[in-house]
Formats: structure tokens, sequence, C-alpha cells
């Protein structure tokens, strides 16, 4: 059940799970999951990275603890009847040799899945495994300005005109002054959804959708958006705080399906890049990036 190939269309499943949600007024890459803990597998307690971890938070369970098929039969349990999995992707990465055996090898990313399931969706768990999530132990506006502190290479952030936006060319954010947002949250929203962008310079991570100049209303601009917005509530959810004023409006989320119906592997790809842009943010450790690669994808041309 682990580790299966693409016999089914992932892209389309999970964009498809999206555009529904959207459908709904409910834009699942804003929800929340700091009451329930961030995802992570119950057993080996590492957290769920990049599109995987909003899908899964995205289910409304009261604590986001998941188990493969395998683990819950290895600890005596079983899933309760009529319940589903829920499906998790990671790339594997293989090296083709070129033709002949001439040239590098080329690096390709094969798309694999898996099914884990809520610890609510199983029977006859181990009490003492299910133990409370341990939330993020530092205070919500601290936290928004730790996180803008330890970003390594961090862009000159000024405060002179009353709009917020990212200048790639002289890489500069500018954001209205504090005083102009209802709350702090708002502000800082605001702010990690320009950091986001910055992350693509080409000093950093050199996203196309940053160095290359894009009209708007275009694949790569959208593309750029959305990447914005995933990493943006990521760091919110670091953070603990949420943005309560964000657009939720009629035309915005039709935006959005249209964008997702018009290319499967948008979201996928977004929200991939999104983790990137987000621990380059966070500074993580060479030991979290390799743990997070597997939810990055390489968009073939």
């Amino acid at each position: 059940m682990n580790n299966q190939t693409p016999s089914i269309d992932v892209y389309q499943i999970i964009t498809n799970r999206i555009i529904e949600q959207l459908a709904q007024q409910v834009i699942p890459w804003r929800k929340p999951w700091t009451e329930a803990g961030h995802p992570q597998n119950l057993i080996s307690k590492r957290p769920y990275t990049g599109i995987n971890t909003w899908l899964l938070a995205s289910m409304g369970y009261p604590q986001n603890y998941f188990l493969t098929w395998k683990q819950i039969h290895e600890l005596g349990a079983s899933v309760k009847k009529g319940e589903k999995g829920h499906i998790v992707i990671f790339w594997k990465y293989l090296e083709e040799q070129q033709h002949e055996g001439q040239g590098e090898p080329r690096t390709k990313a094969l798309l694999r899945y898996y099914y884990v399931f809520n610890i609510a969706q199983c029977d006859n768990l181990p009490e003492v495994l299910t133990i409370p999530f341990d939330q993020y132990d530092i205070g919500r506006i601290g936290a928004c300005d730790e996180i803008i502190e330890r970003m390594p290479n961090c862009p000159s952030i000024k405060h002179v005109k009353q709009k917020a936006y990212y200048d790639p060319g002289k890489d500069v954010i500018n954001m209205p002054k504090q005083g102009s947002f209802s709350t702090p949250e708002s502000y800082y929203c605001t702010l990690f959804h320009e950091l986001i962008h910055s992350t693509g310079h080409q000093s950093r991570l050199n996203r196309k959708g940053i160095t290359e100049e894009a009209n708007y209303a275009s694949i790569p601009y959208s593309m750029e958006e959305l990447i914005a917005e995933i990493g943006a509530c990521y760091l919110n959810s670091v953070a603990g705080i949420i943005d309560k004023e964000f657009d939720n409006s009629v035309a915005y989320i039709k935006g959005w399906i249209e964008a997702l119906r018009n290319d499967k592997r948008l979201i996928i790809f977004a929200s991939g890049q999104a983790q990137r842009g987000v621990d380059y943010i966070l500074n993580a450790s060479s030991k979290q990036k390799k743990e997070s690669v597997n939810d990055e994808v390489l968009r073939k041309k």
C-alpha cells in the first residue's frame, strides 16, 4: 500500500480536492493548524512538509497525528470500518544516463504516493502514543520578529510607501507603516508574503517568477503569487498567528479555481517551492532540508 507509482493521476486528484474546497469558500492553504498541531507521523514524529502539510491539516481532525497502514497494524490497532486513507506525496530522484553514455547524467523526478490515516480513524491504539503535540514555544509577535531576524541574506525592509511589494531589482521590501494595519498580525502576515517573494531573488533560490518578468494573469505570475500565498500561511502557523483579514471574496476564489483547472500541476509545484522558501527563511538545518526534499517539485519544461 506504500510507495506506489502514480497509476492514478495524483495531480488531478489533489487539484480536484482543492477545487472542491475552494468551491465551498474554503481556502485550504489558509486554514490554520496551530490548535491541532502541525501534521506529523505519530511514530517518527517527523512533520509532513510541502502540500502534504495543509492537505492533511485541512481535514479538520482534533489532532494532526497520522500513521501508515503498516504502522497501524504493527501497533496491534486497526482502521475503523468505512474510513479511507489520505494521500501523501513525495518525489523520488533518479539519475538517467545520456544516450550512449555521453554527457552528464540527468536527474529525473518521479512522483510517488502512499496513504496515511489519522489517529481518529483508528481503533485500539496504545494510549501512551496519543500525547499532546508540542506547540511552538515562543510568543506570537516575538516569533514573527525572530523569523525575520534569523533569515539569512534578508532583503532590506523599508516603510516608505503605503503599499506592500517586493522590488527584485533593488532587493527591497516596502511595507506600509505598522499603524496602517488593524492588527499587528495583519502586518506580519503581509510581510511574510513579501518575504516569500524575496526568496526567489537570484542571490537566494533564483525562482523564475521573480528573476524573469511575467505579465499579470500569466501562469508564471499566478504561480509566484500562489507560492507566496502558501509560504506566508506556513510562516503564520509557525509564528502562531492568523490573518483574519485575508481575501476570500468570490472573485479571489474564482481566480484560483480557474488557474488550477488550467494547470493540474500548479498546486503541487507551488507548494513545493513555498516549502523551499520557508526553509530558506527559517534557515533550516541541512538535516531538515534533506528530510523535506521529497516534497519539493522539479517542474519539467
